[in-house]
Formats: structure tokens, sequence, C-alpha cells
């Protein structure tokens, strides 16, 4: 029997000296690998060394996915496509409508390869019916057919990546509800994790939201192959999140290379059509092998803590949610982001329009296209806390501004129903959620979120072991946190599991009492008949009294933050917005 040719549409002089490994040694024994082993030997880029041993592992990874039982193989693309010996001309096997124009990149590989490619798509098209939405499709086909020997073999191996049912395990979005609501997620990490790069992009794009929709083409079509391959080993044995991983790292180093430009004189840009930041990323992203290693970009795409595949399957299954609420389940004209934010609408006595706008860049995605609509202000509706609570009751999330008579201005994002705080009768306890954070504005902005966000290990006393492991990080190093500096520990709320998923709360998404000790971490809000409380333990990030006129501002250990305005305050004003849904009706 013949040597199967893994190089078969292959370019080998684009690849460049011992790329062409044809000869290189395989895999010893079966291959098979300890799945800690293999982890390693993912991030460590042994398999780079051999083209022929990276395609060998390929398909062992391949054939250990989860499929449904009928997953169409190599046989039937044979039957229904034939042997693909002679050449195919792309031209007369058009992609399908569900790539969204996405065109199959060149990757080193043949001229002819790129029609092999769309047989190979045009196949999936007629045995996977129900996809709807999936741009990643071509550069996985032709990530896939450089290390197959021929297009039966690649069909096979997109087919079951397409048909993984193992429970909480994606690979490829298949639908515009799951590429739009990950492009939200992605937007939510951004924010978190690279707030340096989303300011960034906050200040020269007009919209946000559609900068982000590219990023998992930069990833999945933009990078160069050497780097597409890299990120393809560890996403065969890791799965989606390493897409996020490397999506973020690829933002922050677009962002060090704008901060090298603006420290060599180069003028920072104005902001600019959004299109016109999406090329300019496009081509940082396609030319990053001039100052970026595979390796250093593996490297920093691991540094970064990010909550754990169930936390962001999570955020995610909650940002699809607030899609289908809003009746966004296939691909329609987007909204601008910005436009929700209506200069001509709006109207504060403590911000501007462009400062909201700010702020509206660092809210969680899913309530990123509502119109801010004011529900309370001391200056219509009297210093009362009792009014307070009856105008913002039955509103969620809602934002909290005031400005103090020394002219700060300070805030907070709210994330829960001020109507939670009756659970608690008249005692004083804390409810919330993770999302909630708190910022100032003038003299200068800055924001504070959850501690727990950055130091996710704080997150793991006092929780089973199944729920310490939905938050942590499972790509993180080990760390020993069931106490925090001062040897008091940190708890979270109990959250109760349920058969699927999507049905149990988690600790960040969730709205829960908490009758904790004053050093917690997860203190977020609290309110009775004689003052409301922003942020716990340790002090608090907001205290104002029942009359709404006079006020403290300190550290606390839930967002770690520094007094976000004189530490003893006057209110001059105090506002409440809501989040009105430019979409309903």
């Amino acid at each position: 029997m013949a040597e199967e040719d893994y190089g078969r549409y292959v370019d080998w002089t684009q690849m460049g000296e011992g790329s062409a490994a044809a000869s290189a040694s395989p895999m010893k024994g079966d291959g098979k690998v300890d799945p800690r082993e293999l982890k390693s030997q993912a991030r460590s880029g042994v398999w780079a060394r051999s083209h022929k041993q990276r395609a060998l592992v390929y398909q062992q990874l391949v054939r250990a996915i989860p499929c449904r039982t009928v997953t169409p193989d190599a046989l039937v693309y044979r039957d229904l496509m034939g042997d693909g010996g002679g050449k195919r001309q792309a031209s007369s096997l058009p992609l399908p409508d569900f790539v969204d124009d996405t065109t199959v990149p060149s990757y080193c590989l043949k001229a002819e390869a790129v029609g092999a490619a769309h047989a190979v798509i045009s196949c999936v098209a007629s045995q996977f019916p129900d996809i709807s939405f999936c741009p990643a499709l071509p550069a996985v086909v032709a990530l896939l057919l450089h290390f197959s020997p021929d297009e039966a073999r690649c069909f096979e191996s997109v087919s079951r990546m397409l048909a993984c049912n193992e429970p909480g395990r994606r690979l490829m979005d298949q639908t515009f509800l799951a590429y739009e609501s990950s492009c939200m997620t992605f937007g939510d990490l951004a924010h978190k994790y690279c707030p340096g790069a989303h300011k960034l992009v906050v200040a020269t794009a007009t919209d946000v939201l559609e900068v982000y929709s590219d990023w998992q083409r930069w990833v999945l079509g933009d990078l160069p192959f050497a780097h597409a391959a890299r990120v393809v080993d560890v996403y065969l044995v890791e799965g989606y999140k390493v897409l996020y991983r490397v999506a973020l790292a690829l933002l922050k180093f677009y962002r060090k290379q704008k901060a090298a430009s603006a420290a060599s004189g180069k003028q920072p840009p104005a902001q600019q059509e959004s299109s016109v930041i999406r090329a300019d990323i496009q081509t940082f992203v396609k030319g990053i092998g001039s100052s970026v290693t595979p390796d250093k970009l593996l490297e920093k795409a691991f540094s970064i803590r990010l909550f754990s595949r169930k936390e962001i399957t999570l955020l995610q299954l909650t940002n699809e949610k607030s899609l289908q609420q809003k009746g966004i389940t296939v691909k329609q004209k987007r909204r601008n982001v910005q436009l929700a934010v209506n200069a001509d609408n709006f109207s504060s006595e403590i911000v501007s329009a462009k400062e909201i706008r700010d702020v509206w860049s660092w809210i969680p995605e899913r309530f990123a296209l509502c119109q801010p609509e004011l529900l309370f202000t001391t200056s219509t509706h009297g210093c009362s806390l009792n009014r307070f609570y009856s105008h913002t009751e039955g509103h969620e999330p809602t934002l909290l501004l005031l400005r103090t008579t020394e002219g700060e201005v300070c805030g907070a994002f709210l994330s829960t129903d001020w109507e939670e705080r009756k659970r608690g009768g008249n005692k004083l306890s804390f409810f919330g959620t993770g999302e909630c954070f708190v910022f100032r504005m003038k003299p200068e902005m800055e924001r504070y979120e959850w501690v727990v966000i950055k130091h996710p290990e704080l997150a793991n006393a006092g929780q089973s072991l199944d729920q310490s492991l939905d938050l942590l990080d499972e790509d993180a190093p080990n760390t020993d946190a069931n106490s925090n500096a001062d040897g008091h520990t940190n708890t979270l709320p109990v959250v109760p599991t349920g058969p699927n998923p999507s049905e149990r709360l988690s600790p960040f998404l969730s709205a829960r009492h908490f009758h904790l000790n004053s050093r917690n971490t997860s203190m977020f809000m609290a309110g009775n008949f004689d003052s409301i409380i922003i942020g716990g333990g340790e002090g608090n990030a907001l205290y104002i009294d029942a009359e709404l006129n006079h006020g403290r501002s300190g550290r606390c250990t839930t967002f770690d933050n520094p007094p976000l305005c004189t530490e003893s305050f006057q209110v001059s004003v105090l506002e409440v917005w809501g989040f009105q849904d430019t979409m309903a009706g």
C-alpha cells in the first residue's frame, strides 16, 4: 500500500527552509499520548517540526472528537464528489452564503488547492443543511487540507468538528445567533482583560461591536500560516476558548504597536469609521510575523487569566438569550452601538454625551444597544431615598451617577434590581452580581471591576469543588487561595446547579443575597431605609445617606478601588439611568 502524501496540497516553496518534512519521522508507536502531555506538546510547538507528524496528530485528535451517530465521512464524500484526482475550478463551485463572503485563505497552498477547498465546503453545505452562518469554515478547511492526504479525508475531519456532540463543547459557530453572541462575549472579555486596547478601539472607532465582529477572522483567516497552524495545534486539543485567548493577545499586540507609534511622535488617530479600524487591525494581524513569533503569540495568549470554559459558556448563553429577546437570530443590518447614546436626545446635569458614551463602552455587550433612560434625578425628584427606590425598582441594570459639590464625578454600574434589597427585610444585606463595577469620571476616568475578575483565585474558598472549577481558569497555574493575604477567607454565594448548564446560574452572573463577613470580596450592592451602599469589605466604594445629601467613599475589597472622590463628600446632583431596549416594539 502506497504511503499517504500529507503534503499533496502544499506549496513547499512558500513554506521556508526545513518545512518540507515529508521525510520526518512520524510519532512513535500508535501515536497515543497522555492528555496532559498532549496539551504540553500542543502549546510548545513540538508538532511544528514535522509536517507529517502534525498531520498524523491532527488525524488522531479529530478521530477522538465525540460525534453524532450519523456523521458523513470520507466514503460519503467520494460517492458525492468523486476522488478529487483532477484539478477543480473554484469558480465552478461557488461558496455557500453561510460563509458570509469569506474567501479561502491561501495558507501556503498550491493554487489548485483553492478549488479542492471549495469542493469540500460545497459538500459540507449539502450534508449539513442546518448550518446557517459559519464564516470560519473556509479557513478551517484550508488549514486541514494542508494536513490531509485528499479532499475526502479533509471533509471527514471537518464533518467531525461540525458534528461534535460533547456537552458544553463546540468547535465552530454554525448559526448567526451563536456567532453574534460570540462577538458580544469577545467584547465583554476585551474590556475586562484588555482595558488599554479596548479603550483605544473605543477612542478610534465609531462602532466598537463592528470592530469586534472580526475577532474570529483575525485568528482563522488573517494570521500567517505558521501562526495559524500553531493556534490550531492547541485549538484541537483545548477547544474554542483558545480562539478567544489568541484574539485577545492580538488585540494587546495591536495596542502595543499603536503605543509605540505614538511614542515615536506620530499623532494618535482621531475617531474614524469602523471599517478603517477593521482594515487597520486586519493589516496588522496579517503582518504580525515581522514582530511577533508564534511562540510569543501563544505565550501572551496563555498569560491572560480568563474565567473557565464553563463560565465563558454561561456568559455566551446569556448573550444569546439577550439577542433572542431582541429578535436578532439571523443576519441583519448592524446597528451602530454608539447611536444608542444619541447626543441630540441625551441630557444629563452630570456627564456629557461623550462621557456617557465612554461609560457605555464598559457595560456588558448585551446592554450596549440600549438607550440610556433617566429614571431618577435629585434635581427633579428631590433628595429622598424612598423616591430613589420607587423610581428605580423594576429596572435592571441601572447606572448611578453623582457629582459632588467639589465637582468630582463618579458612579457605578449596578447589575441587579434595587427591589432585591427587600428580601433581606430591614437588615442590610448585599446582593448583585460580578458584572457590577464602580468608576470615577473626574478628575480622571477610571473603572474598577470585581476583584475576582483579575484574581480568580479569590473565588476558590467557601465553595464546592465543582463551583470553584466553574469559575477558576483551568489554564492558569495552580494557586493555593483558600485565604487572602491577611488570612481571612473569601466566600461566594452557593449557586444551585441544574441538569442543564444553560439552566444554571454562575457566580459571575447570578444575583444572590450575601450574609457575609466584613472582609468578603463579593459585596456588590446593598440598601435599606437609611442608606445605600455600593461595594463592601473593609470599607465601601460608595455610601450615601437617606437624604441623598452626604456620602463617603473609600477602598473596598470587592472592587479593590481607591476612594472614588473626596472621602467624605456632599452630593450636588445624583442621577440613575436605566437601559431602554431600542429594538423593542
